[in-house]
């Protein structure tokens, strides 16, 4: 739960922590510069081979971390195609994947505790205002490796209605993947404590 490191380790594991999260800023900045779906495709492509160049078992952990995006790619689809702005619809669609696709890359190949290093680093200044950077530094790690575990959650929380019952699982489901969520960070507060603490 502590960890979305891929299990598969590729020569992006060796790379420094900071430089792929600086990277990971400047292709997500750079991703809103682009505006046609030609550039954006031929970006998506780009992220699609650094992805695909950790090997084939990499390749199908990455696809299976975005799989809970295909409800939203749904949802921009059909808006765009009620309203007839395709070209708009392939816009958002590349964006949001290209950006996502990138972020599960670092995410994969960090490891928790050198992205901790990295934001305790980055918010050390505000030792000077009597903040410990320490534990707003674990706070917003834990953030980034707890999204895409919710939203595998909550996919697998869907399915599990969807077999009981024919109905659409809609707002159903938020009780449920609430107390996973308050489950789940109970569950990493008590390892936390037998580790000692945030320091």
């Amino acid at each position: 739960m502590l960890t979305l490191t891929s299990s598969v380790e590729i020569w992006a594991h060796r790379l420094p922590a900071g430089g792929k999260l600086l990277a990971l800023a400047g292709v997500t900045v750079g991703l809103f510069q682009l505006g046609t779906p030609l550039a954006l495709a031929a970006a998506t492509l780009s992220v699609g081979a650094l992805v695909a160049s950790g090997g084939r078992v990499f390749l199908r952990e990455s696809f299976a971390m975005l799989r809970p995006l295909w409800p939203f790619v749904l949802i921009v689809a059909l808006w765009h195609l009620f309203t007839a702005d395709l070209s708009g619809g392939a816009v958002v669609i590349l964006r949001m994947a290209t950006a996502v696709a990138a972020a599960n890359f670092v995410t994969m190949t960090t490891r928790l505790s050198d992205m901790l290093v990295v934001i305790e680093s980055l918010l050390s200044p505000l030792r000077h205002v009597g903040l410990k950077p320490r534990p707003l530094a674990l706070a917003l790690a834990l953030v980034i490796r707890f999204i895409p575990v919710m939203l595998t959650r909550i996919e697998a929380i869907t399915l599990a209605f969807r077999a009981r019952s024919p109905r659409r699982a809609g707002w159903r489901i938020l009780m449920p993947a609430t107390l996973a969520a308050l489950d789940d960070a109970e569950r990493v507060a008590d390892a936390l404590r037998a580790r000692g603490g945030a320091g």
